[in-house]
């Protein structure tokens, strides 16, 4: 979630739902079938996250300028082997491909490529590497990942390490350090790993004398609560007794102890970040996607800031990686795709933006997802809508209408049945290829609305690391009939659906091989499950031919990004 939608409104049950346990089990993972490289099929995701730096990702990087290699030149497998996947349709391995410029020319035996162009420098891939497509996360958060980055709170094991690492954010940096009014921002603190699970407060914070004083905000990992400091909480005065769709911390007198849940975050005072810390946010983003190999991002949340910055950084070739940006839709403000410009292939085909992201319910962890019965471990609630169905029949069909991809969040079974409801109905008589609507997320679905998401050709954009993250609560939160339609991917793609696979950063890693190891093994980074070494309902697992096509060629033309010749590769 992005810190746009953050401060948008967000109802959420009156009561938020328990925290969920966060408890592993060590064990192995069964070998897998061999569809790719041995180098695929890791028994750890510490392997599988290694070869990030062994994997060389060439193919259709167009018009990225790099002095390090020949213009033209001719890049091969070791002798013998076909080490090149092209992820085409066939699913071809090749020996060689041909480099000329910024574009591949030509791919097949070396002999014969060698023999047709005897003056191309050749290169020969390093033994045990493969080349695949340049690697798409079809779902994170740009902006949000890099200030996340700055001061990493995730593996702090209870609010005192939290609070010491914004501490020492802050004494590293003599502009901040010696400004004591510097508003300071965080993100990642994950209080379900912390000892009884209990929330923060501003006690923990003012027990330091660096950030005591001082205006801090830190937002939660999951993006759902925002924990702040004394002078934060005294600026709020008066703080309301009550917010609609939103939960306010409190002591036993009725005190706020300084969180903020859903809605009521927008409570909280935060200046717009300035020019240079999206900078800042921006760089860290990249340098971080380059090193595990990904090449393209769909953000899931343009605010009006965010595309302003992506186009700025468009006009001044600042963009080292392709930006598909989804713009989001606040359901408080009016209906702007007819007025709205598209951006498409700006900045030397860097950046796009012609999709529209709106949210059609809460989330699972904290009990806001839409379902037809009630939680199992909260009765008291089904979740929540945030549009009505009346409302996303009339902006659908708008958005599509004006010539905008539609993209939505979709958590509980309820809400990915109304939402197909809404698709299914303005849908009809229109070409499903070209205007590629999406659910974002489709976590929990019914058999039956599985075969309709095939049918109607909506997209699934999943994030499998999610998967991993939440089968050590989701069964007490679901039940257990229930939760066998949670995370179904393999059930999704049997249905005749296609999946894009993505990461939420920074709710979850970014490395896409994160998401390619819990795709096909459905155990955590210790290879533990709740159902064993096997993985957690392991007949859920899909191939890593798939995994990898959700990650590159199947990510290209489910978005409106690449229609300049990519999308067809």
């Amino acid at each position: 979630m992005s810190d746009s939608e953050l401060r948008q409104r967000q109802p959420s049950p009156a009561t938020p739902a328990k925290a969920p346990p966060n408890k592993q089990k060590r064990s192995s993972v069964p070998p897998l079938s061999n569809q790719l490289p041995a180098a695929f099929a890791t028994r750890g995701f510490t392997l599988a996250a290694s070869l990030a730096l062994s994997i060389i990702l060439l193919l259709y990087l167009r018009n990225f300028h790099s002095s390090s290699l020949a213009t033209s030149y001719i890049l091969c497998s070791p002798p013998g082997t076909q080490q090149i996947y092209t992820v085409d349709h066939g699913d071809s391995k090749v020996e060689c491909m041909v480099i000329h410029g910024d574009f591949i020319i030509d791919t097949g035996a070396r002999a014969d490529l060698t023999d047709r162009r005897s003056s191309y420098k050749l290169i020969h891939i390093k033994p045990g590497a493969i080349v695949v497509p340049g690697l798409t996360d079809s779902h994170l958060h740009a902006l949000e990942y890099g200030a996340q980055r700055q001061i990493p709170m995730e593996d702090a094991r209870n609010a005192l390490e939290a609070v010491a690492h914004v501490s020492n954010y802050i004494k590293a940096d003599p502009t901040i350090y010696h400004n004591i009014s510097y508003f300071v921002e965080g993100w990642g603190w994950d209080h379900t790993k912390w000892p009884a699970e209990q929330w923060p407060t501003t006690e923990e914070m003012e027990s330091d004398p660096v950030i005591r004083g001082r205006p801090v905000v830190l937002q939660s990992k999951d993006g759902h609560a925002l924990w702040v400091s004394q002078w934060i909480l005294d600026a709020m005065a008066p703080i309301p007794a009550y917010v609609e769709g939103g939960h306010i911390v409190r002591d036993e007198t009725g005190n706020p102890t300084g969180v903020f849940l859903d809605n009521a975050q927008d409570l909280v005072p935060r200046p717009p970040p300035t020019e240079k810390q999206l900078l800042k946010r921006w760089s860290i983003m990249v340098k971080d996607a380059h090193a595990v190999g990904l090449t393209s991002v769909h953000d899931a949340g343009f605010s009006p800031i965010s595309l302003k910055f992506f186009e700025r950084q468009a006009m001044n070739d600042n963009l080292p990686l392709r930006v598909y940006g989804m713009r989001y839709f606040n359901e408080d403000g009016p209906y702007w795709g007819n007025i709205s410009a598209k951006i498409i292939a700006a900045g030397n085909d860097r950046l796009t933006s012609r999709s529209v992201k709106i949210f059609g319910d809460g989330a699972l962890r904290s009990g806001g997802a839409a379902l037809y019965e009630p939680y199992s471990d909260n009765p008291e609630t089904r979740g929540f809508m945030r549009l009505s169905t009346e409302v996303l029949n009339e902006i659908i069909p708008n958005f599509l209408r004006d010539g905008w991809q539609v993209n939505i969040h979709a958590i509980g079974d309820r809400a990915n049945a109304i939402i197909l409801d809404a698709f299914e109905n303005a849908l009809k008589d229109t070409n499903v290829t070209a205007l590629r609507p999406r659910l974002e997320h489709a976590q929990i679905m019914t058999n039956r609305d599985m075969t309709r998401l095939g049918k109607l050709g909506v997209i699934a954009s999943v994030q499998p690391t999610h998967a991993i993250s939440d089968m050590w609560y989701a069964e007490s939160r679901l039940g257990p009939e229930r939760v066998k339609g949670l995370y179904a991917f393999r059930s999704i793609i049997d249905a005749g659906a296609r999946i894009t696979l993505g990461s939420d950063a920074p709710v979850e890693d970014i490395n896409p091989l994160a998401g390619f190891y819990a795709a096909i093994t459905r155990v955590s980074p210790d290879e533990g499950s709740p159902h064993g070494p096997g993985g957690w309902f392991p007949e859920q697992r899909i191939s890593r031919k798939e995994a990898l096509r959700g990650e590159t060629t199947l990510s290209r033309p489910l978005n409106l990004f690449f229609e300049r010749g990519i999308a067809d590769t």
